[in-house]
Parts: C-alpha cells; structure tokens; sequence
C-alpha cells in the first residue's frame, strides 16, 4: 500500500461568490502520494457539490512536481467560475508545501 501525506490550503474568495456567503475563504485540501507527489484525491469548500466535484476531477491524477504548469493551466481553461484565482492561489500553495515537505 502507497503511503499518502495530506495537505490544506486557504486563498480569499471574491465577494461576489456563494461560497464567500459560506465560508470567507476557498479551503482546498488533497491527498497525495508521498513518494510520487500525484494527487489521489482532492476536496474544497466550494458552494455547490458539482463544483466541489469538478475540481476533485480537476485536480486528480496530476504531480504536484512535474505537472504543475499543466494544473494551474486547466483551471484558467476549465474552471470558469468566480473562485477561479483563489483556486489557483490555494493549489499553488499546496504545490510549495509538497516541495518543502520533499526537500527537509
């Protein structure tokens, strides 16, 4: 069985967002594959469950090493929703934190 590290992360929402009303800031959180960096699985705080849902299928299967410009570039083309650049901030955050945990 492949070990898996857990990781979060929290950017500001925009005002004008469902999700802002609900929770100030975008959490988004994945489960990772220790040794390979790809995400196994993946959650936020999104309003709607089909936009929780997409970004889990979104972010799924990507290394948070070797595939990151890929990631970031899939959701300026795919997600079009308000929260699209605190979705960015968060998995970019989450993309330092897997590097730093790697390299200590």
């Amino acid at each position: 069985m492949k070990r898996t590290i857990f990781f979060t992360s929290y950017a500001k929402l925009p005002s004008n967002t469902t999700a802002n009303n609900l929770y100030d800031v975008l959490a988004c959180v994945v489960e990772v594959e220790k040794e390979t960096g790809v995400i196994v699985d993946a959650d936020c705080t999104l309003a709607t469950e089909l936009s929780r849902d997409f970004v889990k299928r979104l972010l799924k299967g990507y290394n948070l090493l070797n595939d990151f410009p890929e990631v970031i570039n899939e959701i300026e083309e795919r997600y079009c929703g308000n929260a699209d650049k605190a979705l960015i901030t968060a998995v970019k955050k989450i993309s330092a934190q897997y590097q730093s945990y790697i390299s200590n």
